[in-house]
């Protein structure tokens, strides 16, 4: 039997000093733990004046907007367009239906459900870390102040890029590590609350194939610890076997319920959108974003590697930092919100590190003075490592004066609520202000990612655009559905990019003068006037006949 003081790992755990009970506090330390707290809530407060402000990240609006467009009846991936996965669209469907039945936005709804959503997975977190656990790795004063704290911050210091299928699954997985640290020290969970845990994880990882190499490495960790300590017993633990249920249940439901993913949607990813924009996975961890969280990451593994004495919390949050960051690469286009779990799962194993690490080389009365202090220091140091060079709150603050201001306030004038199409490379811009005017869009794609792909490839001597019989099946694809967009959906308002996102090989790319020379494009084209521009987009309003 294992000594109630010997760790997970099998080595032998330092007594913890600060579990001691200490002496009470004077008043006067009782008002400065009180300040010390709030000071340590307050960055998190001000993360959420940043996810409740204007604008919506253009890709979850983006989604959004294909939601709504689903729930009156279009086809995904038969009347739209998309890479991604059914999953983040079903679970985008109960802030439309919210929408359509409450005062509400759909805009509104999705923020509201999403900050529930981060309530759950805070309250499971509270729930796992409350319920008893080896004598060893009982909560200090520092630890239980700082995971106060740090909790609500991590959820919410994607900023702008709160909503983001990386922010969702990174606060999905915060109480799944909790309970892997439990399995670790061999602490029995009960099944009421395992599997709600265990079913938000298994659909966070399920957003996007990449995300599935965290749960790989957590669960990889896991076995590596309970294998010596159980031999085949701990092949029986049903965390593993839950996970893989829900992951083949949605697969085995995908050709099921959306057939042309795979037959139709899946070809053009592999064909046309992998190799977009982006560099090889050693390119992009070679650019600043993604290499400060490379080394970020591995600063973290060796730390948690160093101090196996503090618990299994820091490793796990270092194995899936790995995961995330793995993601991130494989993805091999360096944005910004690929890297939020990466700092989401990093804060969270650095704040372990620092807390439990306090907790141990304290006296009990200094630990219980000093958490809030530290709980204060280390919530702004994470706040201020965010603020760095993330776009919140910036892109907040100057929201009314940016091109997507504009662009919604121009629509909302003059096209809310009417059918929009819009011919621009970019998502950022044109979402969410679509949202914000309720325009319905008459285009199956978010943009013309498409026609990008068919040309990102310079060909030297050959015509600027290639007549129909020489285009692919992807090109034509956009030159047809654009044509017959504009001629039968008649739409009141085109919104046109003069950048095309395509290199201007053979003279410059002018999608107006592409799409022209289709007869049913020219024939519909001639009843639009021009109607000003804002910041490259040019926009046409129709004249009826």
């Amino acid at each position: 039997m294992k000594h109630p003081m010997q760790s997970a790992a099998g080595e032998q755990a330092l007594p913890n000093p600060a579990l001691a009970l200490p002496a009470p506090l004077s008043q006067a330390e009782a008002r400065r733990a009180r300040f010390a707290m709030v000071l340590a809530l307050l960055p998190a407060l001000a993360f959420l004046g940043t996810v409740l402000a204007p604008p919506l990240n253009h890709d979850v609006a983006a989604v959004l907007d294909f939601t709504a467009r689903m729930f009156g009846r279009e086809r995904l991936y038969g009347d739209l367009i998309d890479v991604n996965p059914p999953l983040i669209f079903l679970l985008n469907l109960p802030a439309v239906w919210l929408a359509q039945w409450t005062p509400l936005t759909a805009p509104q709804a999705l923020r509201l459900l999403l900050l529930a959503f981060c309530a759950i997975v805070w309250g499971l977190c509270a729930m796992l870390r409350a319920r008893p656990q080896a004598a060893a790795r009982r909560e200090g004063p520092a630890e239980r102040a700082v995971l106060a704290a740090l909790l609500p911050l991590l959820m919410l210091g994607a900023g702008y890029d709160f909503g983001q299928r990386e922010q969702i699954m990174a606060a999905a997985a915060l109480p799944y590590l909790f309970l892997a640290e439990r399995r670790m020290a061999g602490v029995a969970t009960h099944p009421a609350l395992l599997v709600p845990v265990a079913l938000v994880a298994a659909l966070g990882f399920a957003l996007k194939p990449h995300f599935l190499a965290v749960p790989a490495l957590v669960e990889a960790l896991v076995l590596l610890v309970l294998l010596p300590q159980r031999g085949a017993a701990a092949l029986r633990d049903p965390v593993p076997w839950l996970l893989a249920a829900v992951w083949v249940l949605y697969l085995a439901a995908i050709p099921l319920f959306f057939p042309a993913y795979f037959g139709r949607v899946l070809p053009l990813v592999w064909d046309w959108y992998v190799g977009l924009g982006g560099g090889d996975w050693w390119e992009v961890m070679l650019t600043a974003t993604t290499g400060s969280a490379t080394v970020f990451a591995l600063g973290l593994v060796a730390l948690a590697a160093l101090a196996p004495r503090l618990g299994g919390l820091p490793r796990l949050a270092a194995a899936a930092t790995l995961g995330g960051l793995a993601a991130a690469l494989v993805q091999h286009k360096g944005w910004s919100y690929h890297l939020v779990p990466v700092w989401t799962w990093g804060g969270l194993g650095c704040g372990a590190l620092l807390a439990r690490g306090a907790d141990r080389a304290l006296p009990a009365a200094t630990a219980h003075r000093a958490a809030p202090l530290l709980a204060a220091g280390i919530s702004l140091a994470f706040a201020l490592f965010t603020l760095r060079g993330g776009d919140a709150p910036w892109t907040e603050f100057d929201y009314a004066e940016s091109r997507g201001g504009k662009l919604a306030a121009w629509l909302e004038h003059e096209a809310r609520g009417e059918r929009l199409l819009v011919l621009s490379p970019d998502i950022p811009g044109v979402y969410p202000a679509v949202n914000y005017a309720d325009a319905k869009l008459v285009l199956p794609f978010m943009s013309t990612w498409l026609l990008q792909a068919t040309y990102q490839h310079c060909e030297p001597g050959a015509p600027r655009y290639r007549e129909p019989w020489a285009m692919s099946r992807a090109e034509f694809l956009v030159y047809r559905t654009v044509a017959e967009s504009l001629a039968q959906g008649r739409p009141a308002v085109v919104m046109v990019s003069r950048w095309s996102g395509i290199p201007p090989c053979n003279g410059e790319f002018d999608m107006l003068a592409y799409f022209s020379r289709n007869p049913l494009f020219a024939e519909a084209w001639r009843h639009y006037r021009p109607a000003g521009e804002i910041d490259g987009y040019m926009l046409f309003k129709r004249e009826e006949e």
